[in-house]
């Protein structure tokens, strides 16, 4: 037993470091182990923290190489889409845009200086329906501008398609020494980025019998009364809801250039006739034109597009019920209903998150 006590209190003695054994150097002891801990654990979050720095930067790195190669696979494809030409058709060599303006010299100026920048443009045509003629100081100052703003070699003709009288089918006119078989068609208060004005030219290029457009509409059977049909416009909350449109306004829309002959020589008298009575039909009659002649769907190009004028038309008391009424008058004057809905859009991918 005296031997076991010896052995203990050896062990005692080499734990405290000298050779007698304190409880109060034992507490002291076990007091200061515990003290140690945060700083080791602050020490292992350090270490922790660094090592997830460490993987955060790794994976932006790597995420910037992605993207790197993503954008510099397109031009080693042979694909720039930051350049117009990519899109543009030598056998139709880009298009023409058709501005309809009607006293809103202010707001036309714009509209042609941006377009006279966008690179496809090939020529740009004002469409003056007013009784006066346009000054030649207008004309001077636009010629200049259309100069000073293109960034091609090759500068867009312009001019001015002056209509004798105020019919709304002058807009439609054919039109002289046109070298482009695509139209763009647009409202003089109407601005659409170049950029997004050249890929709904590439999607009007795949099907170039169709209308393509940015401003969609709908219609639907409402009700039938004495065995005929009546029928609603839709607006753009409509198709929203909806999901679904058949037609895109001419107000900024890419039609083949044919249309506007069947407009002004084939299209019915009677239709015609309708439309010079009524200017807020007009478009709608471009619409029913298309869709009778290629019994398909228009298509929506899904792009941002700028409203530089007052509110217009659409804004007005008793609009819808304008419209309501054009919509089942024209199809009455067809005999048959030509719209054809569709759910379809076109998107570009490199403007959309997810693919």
């Amino acid at each position: 037993m005296s031997t076991l006590v010896q052995i203990r209190d050896a062990g005692v003695a080499a734990d405290t470091g000298d050779g007698v054994y304190s409880p109060a150097k034992q507490k002291a002891a076990n007091r200061s182990a515990y003290s140690n801990r945060p700083l080791l654990f602050l020490r292992r979050a350090k270490q922790f923290l660094g090592a997830a720095k460490f993987k955060l930067f790794f994976a932006l790195f790597a995420l910037s190489v992605v993207v790197l190669v993503s954008s510099r696979l397109s031009s080693w494809m042979g694909w720039n889409p930051h350049h117009s030409s990519s899109v543009s058709s030598t056998s139709r060599g880009g298009y023409t845009v058709l501005i309809n303006t009607w006293r809103q010299k202010s707001l036309l100026k714009q509209t042609v200086a941006h377009y006279a920048s966008c690179r496809s443009a090939d020529a740009i045509h004002v469409v003056w329906s007013e009784s006066e003629q346009p000054s030649e100081k207008l004309k001077t100052y636009l010629n200049k501008i259309v100069v000073l703003k293109s960034q091609k070699s090759h500068k867009p003709n312009f001019r001015f398609d002056i209509n004798a009288d105020d019919g709304s089918k002058s807009r439609f006119k054919p039109i002289e020494d046109i070298r482009t078989d695509a139209i763009f068609s647009v409202d003089d208060d109407v601005i659409v980025p170049c950029s997004t004005l050249d890929f709904a030219f590439s999607v009007w290029q795949s099907a170039p019998f169709i209308m393509v457009g940015f401003v969609p509409r709908m219609h639907w059977l409402d009700k039938e009364q004495n065995n005929a049909a009546y029928y609603r416009y839709g607006g753009w909350w409509s198709v929203w809801w909806m999901g679904t449109y058949s037609m895109v306004l001419s107000k900024a829309a890419f039609f083949h250039r044919k249309y506007l002959d069947l407009y002004t020589h084939k299209m019915s008298p009677s239709i015609q006739d309708y439309v010079s009575r009524d200017r807020a039909c007009e478009d709608i009659a471009m619409s029913l034109l298309v869709a009778n002649a290629t019994s398909g769907p228009p298509i929506w190009v899904k792009g941002k597009i700028y409203e530089i004028g007052a509110s217009g038309i659409s804004s007005l008391r008793g609009h819808s019920h304008r419209r309501d009424k054009c919509l089942n008058d024209l199809i009455s004057l067809y005999g048959s209903l030509p719209l054809v809905s569709t759910n379809v859009k076109a998107v570009s991918a490199r403007n959309e998150w997810l693919w």
